[in-house]
């Protein structure tokens, strides 16, 4: 499933976050939205996911218009959200998790507990039981378990050790490769960089580049502008 973007505006009260974005991601590649704190990563997800209503421009999923329908409605259109900070309930098990996010489908429980094997062994301990990598494989499984065509993931590596870090990119790579078109957003290059096919550069709500991951993997100075928070001050 192809996403599209199209001069998006969005905000909270009366500030504007986002200016005028456009994007494409095309079915099955995976595009990395790169940019530092507060340049609109969040913003631009809480809006294709439905959290958060759209001021002006358009989300449209192949032919679908998610353009303003509420983020239930959007699920059910086919795109999963995996949250940033994992946001799993403390007070259920990885179990229950799982039974609660699960839909007819192709992704099943076994078929998540073989991509993400960690999770089986976890399957009676509660949301507060769970490290942060495992709480972040749960947030991953949840997500695919409601059949998305089109996966959000909003910077799933932070605050995970090196190593974590490096199988959640694997996983999410993984997904890609296997057809599922994804969308994450993230502030750290080495992280985008191993996931996706191509990068966009946000800054201050706006899209200012976009790149291969070929691209910046050569030239990695392109990404110094929108990273650089004195280029800002």
């Amino acid at each position: 499933m192809t996403l599209t973007v199209s001069g998006l505006h969005a905000g909270y009260g009366g500030g504007t976050v986002l200016h005028g974005v456009d994007l494409q991601v095309e079915e099955g590649t995976a595009l990395a939205v790169l940019g530092r704190n507060g340049a609109g990563k969040t913003t631009l997800v809480h809006t294709i996911a439905g959290l958060l209503r759209a001021r002006q421009g358009t989300v449209v999923l192949d032919d679908t218009n998610l353009t303003g329908r509420p983020a239930h409605k959007v699920a059910r259109a086919g795109v999963g959200l995996v949250p940033q900070g994992r946001r799993v309930f403390a007070s259920l098990t990885v179990a229950e998790h799982l039974q609660l996010s699960r839909r007819s489908g192709e992704w099943t429980v076994p078929k998540v507990l073989e991509l993400l094997p960690r999770l089986g062994e976890r399957l009676r301990n509660k949301g507060n039981q769970l490290s942060g990598g495992e709480a972040q494989m749960l947030a991953i499984a949840r997500a695919l378990l409601t059949q998305p065509r089109l996966l959000l993931l909003d910077e799933p590596c932070e605050g995970l050790a090196v190593e974590l870090a490096a199988r959640v990119r694997a996983v999410v790579a993984e997904l890609s490769r296997g057809g599922l078109t994804v969308l994450l957003v993230e502030q750290q290059p080495e992280h985008a960089l191993a996931v996706a096919d191509h990068v966009a550069l946000l800054s201050d709500g706006r899209v200012v580049a976009t790149h291969t991951a070929d691209e910046l993997r050569a030239a990695p100075h392109l990404t110094d502008q929108v990273l650089s928070v004195t280029t800002h001050a």
